[in-house]
């Protein structure tokens, strides 16, 4: 899928903070393996509330954006102010999931029909 080369998803990342979101040193796109070597990246982000990574991947059969968070060795205590600033980074990777979401479609009703 052409929308997933690197290049393309850290323009709409960087859109995306254009909008005002607080991204800045936590969301990225690093590479992943892609069918054949294709150009493939992979939107990740850190929470600094919880030392976990969320990945934003689209699902291949839906364009639909999906967000996995890495599995946690240890439970994560936490204050509630603390607990707080997690769910607004969840926020944060929710919105920039359906912004994906959303430039993705957009991107593909842009592209000729195959037969």
């Amino acid at each position: 899928m052409p929308f997933r080369s690197m290049s393309t998803l850290q323009s709409w990342l960087d859109e995306f903070e254009q909008l005002g979101y607080p991204i800045a040193g936590s969301a990225r796109v690093i590479p992943q393996d892609g069918d054949d070597g294709a150009d493939t990246g992979l939107v990740v982000f850190q929470l600094t509330h919880a030392p976990t990574l969320a990945y934003l991947q689209p699902d291949m059969a839906a364009l639909e954006w999906l967000v996995t968070m890495e599995a946690r060795d240890t439970p994560a205590t936490m204050n509630p102010a603390t607990v707080l600033a997690l769910a607004y980074e969840l926020t944060v990777v929710s919105a920039l999931g359906a912004f994906l979401q959303s430039k993705s479609r957009a991107f593909m009703r842009q592209q000729p029909a195959t037969a």
